[in-house]
């Protein structure tokens, strides 16, 4: 596949009120599922804006308020299928109110159910897949025009989403996807059916874009894969995602790289020296485990053992001694026994994970593991997904309190803070390695004292807890320190009179009771998880699906 040209017709300009501009349409995009989804919705956003499309207010969204509601959905779920479904129920009689209202329907589950969702809902005008994102303004031109539904799935990827126009949520951190697809045969996962085998992009197409989002004041950037560390087999360069990461720490402005979800199995020594010796690649990794058992690895179709697992995590802390490692593990595998789950939390108590995303399996129509022999029964599962969950908050506070007096540097959020006293707000950020921080400053501070979304504070933690720190250092009089960042300043433009509205709620100065940010993304993990109760504790962007 050709990555270095750039798409045409993707969406022509529109006649009607989209084009004109006089009476633009409104537009919602309501996304479910994992950063793909989320790095695909951006995509979509930039493709109606740029086809003459508004964004609805936050008003108008509580409402169903829209000339276009797109859904852009998840497949691997329990009860995907159910939850879409009775959205667009609900749906159906506001669209009865309002004649020209469209719904969309695109994502992992308009993929797998294709023309079924326009039978069962009738009322839906478009249908699209995960291979042609950049159909969808010219897919709502053609229903309107033809006054029926269009349902267009490609089998195979029509253009790479990172070369569509984008609307990004957030101004100081970006999605940059490096591959789709996957090569994997995983038991449990739908998604390789559904995203198709990996496509890699041309390394320097993927450092354009990083340097394109860092120049409109990005500081931090997020590569996305479904296997990251499989980048560069396509074209025949095993280590290109060591060569990129290294490549990025010379990006001026680029403060700080993650990147998920990579594979044990093809975790390589190479990755973890460009992660240790590139200054910018953060103390941050997330590494599927999945389950302890080898015999249940081994059904999975997972290609690695725990101890390979567990010898990834100590070649990384050996490089890295204060990498923050989080997971993704299911509990109830099928066949799974009580031996299994032993080991399980073995290697769960061995491993030390900063958090971990826990699955209940279910099954899930059109994986394999549907179909296997020896489903548990609900009840065995909940309560070793209990005992699992609670091993790893143990763990986790045990991790977080041995934190209280060090120093973090936080990038503050998009979000509104917490006023918890008359003497105290919190706004909160993320630690170099992904921890969640709520910084206390003092609504009584000058505003120069106050940072923006983007900013960078240096604070010492003061408390602990499992899912978060608490830095009120400043309000101690220990050390508190503001950098104001390009991030922040990017940030402050784009709000505007918004921007004035924070700092004026932030330093108490009367007038304003709420101030709305940027809305947080999606914060589920496990596009390629089993469907199935989960506790999904993030420590930063979500996690890409199990892998």
């Amino acid at each position: 596949m050709n990555t270095d040209s750039t798409p045409t017709d993707v969406a022509p300009p529109l006649s009607g009120v989209a084009a004109t501009g006089a009476a633009a349409r409104t537009y919602i995009v309501r996304t479910y599922g994992c950063q793909m989804n989320v790095h695909d919705s951006e995509r979509l956003s930039g493709l109606l804006e740029d086809a003459g499309y508004v964004a609805a207010t936050p008003e108008q969204a509580a409402q169903d308020d829209a000339d276009v509601v797109v859904f852009n959905t998840c497949a691997v779920r329990e009860n995907a299928d159910n939850r879409l479904y009775g959205n667009l129920g609900r749906l159906a009689s506001v669209k009865e109110r309002r004649g020209s209202m469209q719904i969309a329907v695109g994502g992992c589950l308009a993929q797998k159910d294709k023309s079924t969702i326009v039978q069962k809902a009738p009322w839906v005008d478009v249908v699209f897949g995960t291979h042609n994102v950049g159909s969808l303004p010219l897919l709502l031109e053609r229903a309107r025009h033809n006054d029926e539904a269009q349902v267009e799935i490609l089998d195979a990827l029509e253009v790479f989403p990172s070369t569509l126009p984008t609307k990004r949520e957030s101004v100081f951190a970006a999605w940059v996807s490096i591959s789709v697809g996957c090569n994997n045969t995983c038991t449990f996962c739908i998604v390789p059916s559904l995203r198709g085998k990996e496509k890699d992009r041309r390394p320097g197409d993927v450092l354009a874009e990083i340097e394109a989002v860092v120049a409109e004041g990005a500081i931090e950037v997020t590569l996305l894969g479904q296997n990251v560390n499989t980048y560069g087999v396509e074209f025949g360069d095993r280590g290109a995602f060591a060569k990129l990461l290294r490549a990025c720490g010379d990006i001026d402005g680029l403060e700080r790289v993650r990147f998920t979800s990579p594979h044990p199995a093809a975790f390589t020594q190479d990755v973890i020296d460009a992660m240790a010796e590139t200054p910018n690649v953060m103390p941050q990794l997330h590494m599927p485990l999945q389950s302890g058992s080898d015999v249940v690895l081994k059904a999975m179709r997972r290609s690695y053992r725990s101890t390979k697992f567990l010898g990834i995590l100590d070649a990384v802390r050996t490089k890295i001694p204060h990498a923050a490692i989080s997971t993704d593990i299911i509990v109830g595998f099928p066949g799974e026994t009580e031996e299994d789950f032993a080991q399980t939390l073995r290697v769960v108590e061995q491993a030390r994970f900063a958090t971990a995303f826990t699955f209940q399996y279910s099954i899930r129509p059109g994986t394999p593991a549907a179909t296997l022999p020896d489903q548990l029964p609900k009840e065995v599962v909940q309560e070793r997904f209990e005992r699992l969950v609670k091993l790893q908050d143990r763990i986790a506070a045990e991790e977080n309190r041995a934190l209280v007096g060090t120093e973090v540097e936080v990038i503050i959020g998009e979000g509104d803070g917490k006023l918890v006293s008359d003497t105290l707000l919190r706004l909160s950020g993320r630690a170099r390695d992904n921890r969640l921080v709520h910084v206390g400053i003092d609504p009584a501070w000058p505003v120069a004292r106050v940072p923006r979304p983007g900013d960078v504070v240096t604070v010492s933690v003061s408390e602990a807890a499992p899912f978060f720190l608490v830095a009120d250092s400043g309000i101690q009089g220990a050390r508190y320190e503001v950098r104001r960042t390009r991030a922040g300043d990017a940030w402050a433009r784009r709000e505007g009179a918004g921007a004035a509205r924070f700092a004026s709620e932030a330093s108490g100065l009367p007038g304003v009771q709420s101030t709305r940010l940027a809305d947080a993304p999606v914060t589920e993990s496990g596009c390629g998880a089993p469907a199935g109760p989960r506790r999904a504790v993030s420590l930063g962007m979500p996690s890409l699906p199990p892998r």
